[in-house]
């Protein structure tokens, strides 16, 4: 398990919510798969509201919107999408 994967969760991690929770099994499940290293971070969205919190994205190899759309900031959201977009970065919105 040489290779680590850092995929950021753009959404406020709801522990109680059974999506939160079954997306960071199946990730966990996938990287154990493929015998991979896994860093998941889910990202407040009221930072990425400013320019600062948009320039941390490229620390992750991908982001995927987090399931439920509690977003905190659909502002936030909005422009961590756009990013990925523009910038063609590895991107799920579920």
């Amino acid at each position: 398990m040489d290779q680590k994967i850092k995929i950021g969760i753009i959404g406020e991690l709801h522990s109680e919510r059974p999506s939160h929770n079954a997306t960071n099994q199946a990730l966990n499940h996938a990287a154990g798969a493929l015998s991979m290293n896994l860093d998941i971070a889910w990202l407040l969205t009221q930072p990425l509201e400013n320019d600062s919190g948009i320039k941390d994205l490229v620390n992750f190899d991908a982001l995927w919107c987090a399931p439920g759309g509690l977003y905190k900031s659909k502002i936030g959201t909005i422009r961590a999408i756009q990013f990925a977009r523009e910038k063609g970065w590895p991107f799920i919105g579920t």
